[in-house]
């Protein structure tokens, strides 16, 4: 008998992504789904489009916003399966993605979580920027994927379709078997959203989980699609990364990465002013301020085993901003050794 997955769309003003994409998800295969909309009290029709046209998928209506971290966590307290597979509103999947995906994690008990390949849904040949083919960190805790170096995005030529151990899958479309996602106490849902599943990864990482990502699975996402970019994206990316290693890196790592992410990140800032981008320079100004009031006001909770960041799976050992910006390498094969790739 198959397990149950429980397919779980956080929607918040996405009625005309759920009207495009909605009919790719139905007819997935896999034939012991369940297919919930989690609605983040969206202003648009969204739910009542879902009731008139969808039927057959159940309907969850939060009554504020919670986020991708908070939404989450407040639907999947509710639903009962041997697996959650969250999924973006803007993803269009193909018809056999979830069999790989399950198939993999039953057959490997210590793996927690996978993803597919996420690949551009605009740029079908392109990888996209949310996760590609499985996401990994550097040793000053910058995310990167296979196909993706900060905003260099590289064609699919079939050169990362090795299923294999990475730091972190894209929150996306990400399968998570549904008694770890509850063992980890779920998002941190003062993320609110962005790098939320990369700090779940790396939690479930420190208690013995791997994470995977299974490249014949493959589905294709709009990206960018809920949350617009501009200061309030790049508040939340900066803040986020952040508290991330505030809570999981050891403390003798954590007293130099941190003053020096600190400083990166003023770099990135002023350059940013200097270039015309006010609100750039004042997002990240307001994102270390954050931070800050946090660590003085002691509301950052620490994971409780905390290990060299370099001793887990899918982490770079040097620093990518180095690689990237001044060796000017765009393509994650120059950047991590072959046999990685």
């Amino acid at each position: 008998i198959q397990p149950s997955v429980a397919i779980v769309i956080l929607n918040y003003n996405g009625k005309n992504y759920l009207e495009k994409f909605l009919p790719s998800v139905v007819a997935s295969t896999y034939l012991n789904k369940k297919i919930i909309v989690a609605d983040n009290a969206s202003t648009d029709n969204s739910v009542q489009f879902l009731k008139e046209y969808y039927p057959q998928v159940e309907v969850m209506v939060n009554e504020k916003n919670l986020g991708f971290a908070g939404g989450y966590n407040w639907a999947l307290q509710f639903i009962a399966a041997d697996y959650y597979l969250l999924l973006n509103s803007d993803v269009e999947v193909t018809a056999g993605w979830i069999e790989p995906m399950v198939d993999l994690l039953e057959g490997n008990k210590n793996f927690g979580a996978c993803q597919p390949k996420l690949l551009s849904y605009h740029h079908k040949q392109q990888f996209e920027y949310a996760g590609a083919s499985g996401g990994y960190i550097d040793s000053l805790g910058y995310p990167f994927s296979r196909g993706r170096i900060f905003d260099e995005l590289e064609t699919d030529n079939g050169q990362y379709n090795s299923e294999q151990l990475v730091f972190w899958a894209s929150g996306a479309a990400l399968l998570i078997r549904s008694n770890v996602f509850h063992k980890m106490e779920g998002f941190d849902a003062s993320f609110f959203a962005h790098q939320e599943e990369i700090d779940l990864c790396w939690r479930m990482q420190l208690s013995g989980y791997c994470v995977f990502v299974c490249p014949t699975s493959v589905v294709y996402h709009v990206g960018a699609g809920t949350l617009p970019r501009g200061g309030r994206k790049v508040f939340l990316n900066f803040r986020n990364n952040l508290l991330m290693l505030c809570k999981n890196l050891p403390l003798k790592e954590k007293a130099w990465k941190l003053p020096f992410r600190f400083l990166l990140d003023a770099i990135s800032a002023w350059k940013g002013l200097l270039g015309g981008d006010i609100y750039f320079f004042t997002a990240i100004f307001k994102a270390h301020l954050s931070v800050m009031l946090r660590v003085v006001t002691f509301q950052i909770v620490p994971s409780n085993k905390r290990v060299p960041l370099q001793s887990l799976q899918g982490v770079y050992a040097n620093k990518i901003v180095w690689d990237h910006f001044i060796l000017g390498k765009t393509k994650f094969s120059e950047i991590v050794e072959k046999k990685h790739a």
